[in-house]
Protein backbone atom coordinates (compact mmCIF):
# COMPACT_ATOMS: atom_id res chain seq x y z
CA UNK A 1 0.00 0.00 0.00
CA UNK A 2 3.03 1.73 0.36
CA UNK A 3 3.85 4.47 -2.84
CA UNK A 4 6.79 3.37 -4.30
CA UNK A 5 8.29 6.15 -5.30
CA UNK A 6 9.45 5.84 -2.07
CA UNK A 7 10.99 2.86 -2.63
CA UNK A 8 14.29 3.07 -2.12
CA UNK A 9 13.57 5.30 1.16
CA UNK A 10 11.30 2.28 2.57
CA UNK A 11 14.03 -0.20 1.87
CA UNK A 12 16.80 1.98 3.75
CA UNK A 13 13.90 2.58 6.35
CA UNK A 14 13.33 -1.25 6.91
CA UNK A 15 17.04 -1.97 7.39
CA UNK A 16 18.31 0.61 9.44
CA UNK A 17 15.02 1.82 11.55
CA UNK A 18 12.32 -1.35 11.27
CA UNK A 19 13.80 -2.54 14.85
CA UNK A 20 13.66 0.98 16.45
CA UNK A 21 11.14 1.98 18.33
CA UNK A 22 9.64 5.81 18.00
CA UNK A 23 11.06 8.51 20.46
CA UNK A 24 7.82 8.64 22.63
CA UNK A 25 7.47 4.93 23.02
CA UNK A 26 11.33 4.11 23.58
CA UNK A 27 11.10 5.50 26.74
CA UNK A 28 8.32 3.91 27.96
CA UNK A 29 9.99 1.04 30.98
CA UNK A 30 6.88 -1.29 31.57
CA UNK A 31 7.07 -3.41 28.21
CA UNK A 32 2.86 -3.86 28.33
CA UNK A 33 2.42 -0.23 28.05
CA UNK A 34 4.86 -0.09 25.49
CA UNK A 35 3.50 -2.62 23.59
CA UNK A 36 0.06 -0.77 23.99
CA UNK A 37 1.22 2.80 22.87
CA UNK A 38 3.19 0.66 20.33
CA UNK A 39 -0.39 -0.68 18.73
CA UNK A 40 -2.11 2.60 19.97
CA UNK A 41 0.17 4.46 17.27
CA UNK A 42 -0.50 1.88 14.69
CA UNK A 43 -4.11 2.12 14.98
CA UNK A 44 -4.27 5.92 14.71
CA UNK A 45 -1.72 5.74 11.81
CA UNK A 46 -3.69 3.35 9.78
CA UNK A 47 -7.12 5.20 10.90
CA UNK A 48 -5.07 8.86 9.33
CA UNK A 49 -4.28 6.34 5.91
CA UNK A 50 -8.00 5.14 5.86
CA UNK A 51 -9.58 8.72 5.80
CA UNK A 52 -6.98 9.43 3.05
CA UNK A 53 -7.70 7.02 0.87
CA UNK A 54 -11.26 5.95 1.53
CA UNK A 55 -12.83 9.68 1.59
CA UNK A 56 -10.73 11.07 -0.91
CA UNK A 57 -8.64 8.89 -3.21
CA UNK A 58 -10.69 6.21 -3.60
CA UNK A 59 -14.12 8.72 -5.21
CA UNK A 60 -11.83 10.26 -7.22
CA UNK A 61 -10.11 7.06 -8.25
CA UNK A 62 -6.38 8.38 -7.70
CA UNK A 63 -4.24 5.37 -8.90
CA UNK A 64 -1.54 6.24 -6.97
CA UNK A 65 0.09 3.89 -4.19
CA UNK A 66 0.19 0.10 -3.93
CA UNK A 67 -2.42 -1.88 -3.57
CA UNK A 68 -5.29 1.01 -3.07
CA UNK A 69 -3.85 2.32 -6.29
CA UNK A 70 -4.53 -0.95 -8.31
CA UNK A 71 -8.16 -1.31 -6.49
CA UNK A 72 -9.44 2.02 -7.72
CA UNK A 73 -8.04 1.13 -11.37
CA UNK A 74 -9.60 -2.57 -10.75
CA UNK A 75 -12.84 -1.66 -10.00
CA UNK A 76 -13.34 0.41 -12.89
CA UNK A 77 -12.80 -3.12 -14.99
CA UNK A 78 -14.91 -4.98 -12.78
CA UNK A 79 -17.65 -5.40 -10.61
CA UNK A 80 -15.08 -5.13 -7.11
CA UNK A 81 -15.36 -2.50 -4.80
CA UNK A 82 -12.07 -0.63 -4.17
CA UNK A 83 -12.39 -1.44 -0.39
CA UNK A 84 -13.18 -4.98 -1.36
CA UNK A 85 -10.51 -5.37 -3.71
CA UNK A 86 -7.82 -3.88 -1.28
CA UNK A 87 -9.17 -6.49 1.55
CA UNK A 88 -8.72 -9.75 -1.13
CA UNK A 89 -5.48 -8.67 -2.27
CA UNK A 90 -3.89 -7.51 1.16
CA UNK A 91 -5.23 -11.16 2.73
CA UNK A 92 -3.91 -13.20 0.08
CA UNK A 93 0.08 -11.26 0.63
CA UNK A 94 -0.78 -11.97 3.51
CA UNK A 95 -1.03 -15.54 3.04
CA UNK A 96 1.75 -15.24 0.45
CA UNK A 97 3.81 -13.74 2.93
CA UNK A 98 3.34 -16.50 5.71
CA UNK A 99 4.41 -18.95 3.10
CA UNK A 100 7.33 -17.35 2.19
CA UNK A 101 8.24 -15.79 4.78
CA UNK A 102 7.17 -17.81 8.08
CA UNK A 103 7.33 -15.63 10.91
CA UNK A 104 9.33 -12.28 8.94
CA UNK A 105 6.12 -11.11 8.46
CA UNK A 106 5.59 -9.67 11.55
CA UNK A 107 2.63 -9.20 13.71
CA UNK A 108 2.80 -5.76 13.37
CA UNK A 109 2.31 -5.65 9.37
CA UNK A 110 -0.60 -8.53 9.82
CA UNK A 111 -2.72 -6.53 12.56
CA UNK A 112 -1.80 -2.96 10.11
CA UNK A 113 -2.88 -4.82 6.71
CA UNK A 114 -6.01 -6.30 8.76
CA UNK A 115 -7.13 -3.30 10.70
CA UNK A 116 -6.80 -0.91 7.37
CA UNK A 117 -8.95 -3.82 5.38
CA UNK A 118 -11.40 -3.95 7.94
CA UNK A 119 -11.67 -0.09 8.09
CA UNK A 120 -11.67 0.36 4.55
CA UNK A 121 -14.79 -2.31 3.87
CA UNK A 122 -16.69 -1.07 7.35
CA UNK A 123 -16.58 2.57 5.93
CA UNK A 124 -18.03 1.24 2.65
CA UNK A 125 -20.78 -0.04 4.34
CA UNK A 126 -21.93 2.42 6.95
CA UNK A 127 -20.63 5.55 5.19
CA UNK A 128 -21.06 4.96 0.86
CA UNK A 129 -19.07 7.45 -1.16
CA UNK A 130 -20.93 7.86 -4.43
CA UNK A 131 -18.81 11.06 -5.59
CA UNK A 132 -16.20 13.56 -4.21
CA UNK A 133 -16.55 15.58 -1.63
CA UNK A 134 -15.73 18.15 -3.13
CA UNK A 135 -15.51 19.87 -7.23
CA UNK A 136 -11.88 20.40 -6.50
CA UNK A 137 -9.71 17.43 -7.34
CA UNK A 138 -6.47 19.05 -6.60
CA UNK A 139 -7.52 20.26 -3.33
CA UNK A 140 -8.72 16.79 -2.43
CA UNK A 141 -5.70 15.08 -3.83
CA UNK A 142 -3.50 16.81 -1.23
CA UNK A 143 -5.49 15.13 1.16
CA UNK A 144 -5.46 12.33 -0.52
CA UNK A 145 -1.32 12.30 -1.03
CA UNK A 146 -1.06 14.15 2.87
CA UNK A 147 -2.90 11.52 4.69
CA UNK A 148 -1.67 8.37 3.47
CA UNK A 149 1.78 9.87 3.83
CA UNK A 150 1.49 10.88 7.31
CA UNK A 151 0.26 7.40 8.32
CA UNK A 152 3.17 5.88 6.28
CA UNK A 153 5.52 8.02 8.22
CA UNK A 154 3.98 7.05 11.71
CA UNK A 155 4.07 3.71 10.84
CA UNK A 156 7.73 3.86 9.60
CA UNK A 157 9.25 5.40 12.33
CA UNK A 158 7.75 2.60 14.57
CA UNK A 159 8.85 -0.26 12.78
CA UNK A 160 5.54 -1.30 11.21
CA UNK A 161 4.29 -1.62 7.27
CA UNK A 162 0.98 -1.56 5.98
CA UNK A 163 1.47 -4.70 4.32
CA UNK A 164 0.12 -4.34 0.92
CA UNK A 165 3.22 -4.37 -1.85
CA UNK A 166 5.80 -3.88 1.53
CA UNK A 167 5.40 -8.14 1.80
CA UNK A 168 6.18 -8.31 -1.91
CA UNK A 169 9.18 -5.75 -1.30
CA UNK A 170 9.81 -8.82 1.85
CA UNK A 171 9.53 -11.57 -0.32
CA UNK A 172 11.64 -9.94 -3.20
CA UNK A 173 14.20 -9.34 -1.00
CA UNK A 174 14.88 -12.62 0.54
CA UNK A 175 14.53 -14.72 -3.09
CA UNK A 176 15.93 -12.73 -5.56
CA UNK A 177 18.75 -10.43 -6.28
CA UNK A 178 15.87 -7.94 -8.27
CA UNK A 179 15.99 -4.29 -6.61
CA UNK A 180 13.56 -3.88 -4.63
CA UNK A 181 13.14 -0.31 -5.36
CA UNK A 182 12.91 -0.68 -9.06
CA UNK A 183 10.28 -3.71 -8.70
CA UNK A 184 8.02 -1.52 -6.60
CA UNK A 185 8.29 1.68 -8.61
CA UNK A 186 7.45 -0.31 -11.77
CA UNK A 187 4.40 -1.96 -10.27
CA UNK A 188 2.92 1.84 -9.09
CA UNK A 189 3.75 3.33 -12.82
CA UNK A 190 1.93 0.20 -14.18
CA UNK A 191 -1.20 1.16 -12.05
CA UNK A 192 -0.78 5.04 -13.24
CA UNK A 193 -0.72 3.92 -16.88
CA UNK A 194 -3.67 1.82 -16.71
CA UNK A 195 -5.50 5.00 -15.16
CA UNK A 196 -4.59 7.03 -18.44
CA UNK A 197 -6.37 4.15 -20.48
CA UNK A 198 -9.37 3.33 -18.03
CA UNK A 199 -10.44 6.29 -16.74
CA UNK A 200 -9.00 9.08 -18.43
CA UNK A 201 -6.03 11.36 -19.07
CA UNK A 202 -6.90 13.58 -16.00
CA UNK A 203 -7.39 10.95 -13.35
CA UNK A 204 -4.09 9.77 -14.62
CA UNK A 205 -2.27 13.01 -14.81
CA UNK A 206 -3.28 13.50 -11.18
CA UNK A 207 -2.35 10.28 -10.23
CA UNK A 208 1.39 10.62 -11.93
CA UNK A 209 1.57 14.17 -9.56
CA UNK A 210 0.46 12.27 -6.74
CA UNK A 211 2.66 9.49 -6.94
CA UNK A 212 6.35 11.75 -7.41
CA UNK A 213 4.80 13.91 -4.25
CA UNK A 214 3.81 11.25 -1.82
CA UNK A 215 7.50 10.50 -1.35
CA UNK A 216 8.60 13.70 -0.55
CA UNK A 217 5.58 14.12 1.95
CA UNK A 218 6.44 10.80 3.70
CA UNK A 219 10.47 11.79 4.06
CA UNK A 220 9.83 14.88 5.12
CA UNK A 221 7.34 13.96 8.17
CA UNK A 222 9.86 11.03 8.81
CA UNK A 223 12.51 13.55 9.04
CA UNK A 224 10.21 16.10 10.81
CA UNK A 225 9.30 13.06 13.35
CA UNK A 226 13.11 12.66 14.10
CA UNK A 227 14.10 15.54 14.50
CA UNK A 228 16.19 16.34 17.54
CA UNK A 229 18.37 19.51 18.35
CA UNK A 230 22.04 19.75 18.63
CA UNK A 231 23.53 21.77 20.94
CA UNK A 232 27.47 22.71 21.27
CA UNK A 233 27.17 25.58 24.35
CA UNK A 234 31.23 27.43 25.29
CA UNK A 235 30.70 28.94 28.75
CA UNK A 236 32.28 29.40 31.50
CA UNK A 237 31.25 27.09 33.77
CA UNK A 238 29.91 24.25 32.35
CA UNK A 239 28.60 22.29 36.19
CA UNK A 240 24.93 23.66 36.50
CA UNK A 241 24.61 22.99 32.77
CA UNK A 242 25.76 19.89 33.02
CA UNK A 243 23.76 19.16 36.16
CA UNK A 244 20.59 20.55 34.61
CA UNK A 245 20.71 18.54 31.27
CA UNK A 246 21.41 14.96 33.33
CA UNK A 247 18.72 15.40 36.45
CA UNK A 248 16.38 17.83 34.92
CA UNK A 249 16.25 16.29 30.97
CA UNK A 250 17.74 12.84 31.74
CA UNK A 251 20.33 13.11 29.26
CA UNK A 252 23.86 13.24 29.17
CA UNK A 253 26.56 15.40 27.65
CA UNK A 254 30.05 15.31 26.60
CA UNK A 255 32.45 18.24 27.72
CA UNK A 256 36.32 19.60 26.27
CA UNK A 257 38.36 22.23 27.09
CA UNK A 258 39.00 24.97 24.72
CA UNK A 259 40.61 27.99 24.70
CA UNK A 260 39.04 31.93 23.37
CA UNK A 261 41.04 32.38 20.16
CA UNK A 262 40.64 36.22 21.41
CA UNK A 263 41.05 36.43 24.78
CA UNK A 264 42.98 33.09 25.74
CA UNK A 265 40.15 32.52 28.11
CA UNK A 266 40.07 29.02 29.37
CA UNK A 267 36.69 27.77 28.04
CA UNK A 268 34.32 24.93 28.61
CA UNK A 269 32.13 22.76 25.50
CA UNK A 270 29.48 21.24 26.29
CA UNK A 271 28.06 19.16 23.30
CA UNK A 272 24.54 17.59 23.60
CA UNK A 273 21.49 16.46 21.53
CA UNK A 274 18.32 16.63 22.70
CA UNK A 275 14.32 16.85 21.54
CA UNK A 276 12.83 19.94 20.57
CA UNK A 277 10.69 20.11 24.04
CA UNK A 278 14.16 19.77 26.26
CA UNK A 279 15.65 22.40 23.81
CA UNK A 280 13.46 24.88 24.43
CA UNK A 281 14.26 24.60 28.60
CA UNK A 282 17.75 23.88 28.41
CA UNK A 283 18.06 27.30 26.21
CA UNK A 284 15.98 28.90 28.97
CA UNK A 285 17.88 27.58 31.77
CA UNK A 286 21.20 28.67 30.06
CA UNK A 287 20.05 32.68 29.17
CA UNK A 288 19.03 32.29 33.43
CA UNK A 289 22.01 30.87 34.62
CA UNK A 290 24.92 32.01 32.24
CA UNK A 291 24.18 34.41 29.97
CA UNK A 292 27.52 34.84 28.35
CA UNK A 293 27.53 31.38 27.13
CA UNK A 294 27.86 31.27 23.78
CA UNK A 295 25.33 28.39 21.71
CA UNK A 296 25.21 26.84 18.58
CA UNK A 297 22.11 24.97 17.87
CA UNK A 298 21.52 22.59 15.08
CA UNK A 299 18.86 20.26 13.14
CA UNK A 300 19.67 16.73 13.07
CA UNK A 301 16.99 13.87 12.16
CA UNK A 302 19.44 10.84 12.05
CA UNK A 303 21.34 10.83 15.46
CA UNK A 304 22.83 7.19 16.34
CA UNK A 305 23.48 6.14 20.27
CA UNK A 306 22.30 5.24 23.38
CA UNK A 307 18.69 7.10 23.70
CA UNK A 308 18.42 7.72 20.14
CA UNK A 309 18.55 4.99 17.65
CA UNK A 310 20.81 2.14 17.66
CA UNK A 311 23.39 0.41 15.16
Amino acid sequence: MVSAGLCIGLQITQDTKGRELSMATREIENPLMRKLAEYGLITISIWIMVVGVYFFKFPNNFAFGGVTGFSTVVSKLTGWTPSDFTFAVNTGLLVLGFLFLGTDVGIKTVYSSMLMSFSLTTLERICPMYSPLTYEPMLELVFAIFLPAVGSAILFNIGASSGGTDIIAMILKKYTSMHIGTALLVVDIAAVAMAFFVIGPTTGLYSSLGLMAKSLVIDGVIENINMCKCFNIICDDADPICEFIIHDLNRSATIYKAEGAFTHHDKTVIMTTLKRGQAVKLRNFIKRTEPTAFILISNSSEIIGKGFLTN
